[in-house]
């Protein structure tokens, strides 16, 4: 133990939290500010970063119902990690980001180049939203809090994501939940599961708080959500598979990944993705993590082109594995 205690959350030492930081213990430590700044060198001298357009807009709005009952599936897009996912008379939100940057600055940091898939006052009823990890692109506090006024949720996060929450808006009613935590949905269950990646909201709070990927029981079957994460050796995925399959449907992150000497831990690429759908069984998947925030080098293209060369060279028919614009939805 550090004899430090978290700036988030207090609570016993494990085999992933030392007293005062989570790490993971099948992981590597996050980069540090070296390899960062030498990335950023990178960028600068050898032109590394590809440049994205300022506005590239979806053509597709969607306009959900206000509930879907029993075992069909509705999921639409909103962009990047954000969706909205209808079953069993519930409305979850999972990783919700209106704002216009994923940025502790209004400012400065990444824009977004399009609108979300559906405007914050076409959102149906919200029951519950689940949030994976700390990093801007995926807790958006601001959103959260009009949530909070708007519709009331339940938000379900890993360990300390919950004291973020609480310390921006009271209001907000975040709940922190452990690995292999399962959190009673009413006509659904959902399952906090180890993932690789790390978590941070400045320089000084590294890995104070947990990440989290979900697993969802439904009428409809088993939802993999996996908000980031790198492969590494590809555990987790088997791992879910062992424990929660079979699987309907896993969400899997497919863009953020170059350069892959820096993001490698941290962020699959599309090929891995490929990979991580095969290990986990899962019937089918659905793409995110790509081309509406620029924050790492590739093309804003780049991952959706990958993912189809990926899935060709694995034999794995296309509409098994769909990359979608926000505004788009896939139904079961």
């Amino acid at each position: 133990m550090t004899g430090k205690m978290s700036r988030y959350y207090n609570g016993p030492v494990s085999d992933h939290f030392d007293g005062e930081r989570f790490f993971d213990p099948h992981g590597v430590r996050p980069r540090d500010r070296r390899d960062l700044f030498r990335w950023f060198i990178d960028r600068r001298w050898r032109g590394t970063r590809a440049k994205w357009p300022t506005w590239a807009p979806s053509p597709f709005a969607d306009h959900p119902p206000p509930r879907v009952e029993g075992a069909a599936l509705r999921i639409a897009y909103v962009g990047h990690a954000s969706f909205l996912i209808q079953t069993a008379g519930l409305n979850i939100l999972l990783d919700p980001v209106w704002s216009k940057r994923a940025s502790p600055f209004r400012f400065l940091g990444p824009q977004r180049v399009n609108d979300p898939g559906i405007a914050f006052a076409d959102l149906p009823p919200i029951d519950v939203v689940l949030v994976s990890h700390g990093h801007y692109d995926h807790l958006d506090v601001a959103t959260l809090s009009k949530l909070a006024v708007a519709h009331r949720p339940r938000v379900i996060a890993p360990l300390g994501n919950d004291t973020i929450m609480r310390n921006h808006d009271p209001a907000i009613a975040a709940e922190g939940y452990d690995w292999q935590h399962r959190i009673d949905l009413g006509s659904a269950a959902v399952t906090l599961v180890p993932t690789r990646h790390w978590s941070a909201r400045s320089l000084s709070d590294r890995n104070m708080s947990l990440w989290a990927s979900f697993v969802i029981e439904a009428p409809c079957g088993r939802i993999y959500f996996v908000g980031d994460s790198g492969y590494g050796d590809g555990h987790n995925f088997g791992d879910v598979r062992k424990r929660h399959g079979p699987l309907k449907l896993a969400i899997l992150p497919i863009g953020a990944y170059e350069p892959r000497w820096f993001m490698r831990d941290q962020h699959m690429n599309p090929a891995e993705a490929v990979q991580a759908f095969i290990d986990c069984g899962a019937e089918f998947a659905i793409a995110h993590h790509y081309g509406t925030f620029q924050l790492t080098d590739e093309a804003i293209d780049a991952p959706a082109i990958a993912l189809a060369e990926a899935l060709q060279a694995a034999k794995i028919p296309a509409d098994r594995f769909r990359a979608l614009r926000p505004g788009e939805v896939w139904q079961l």
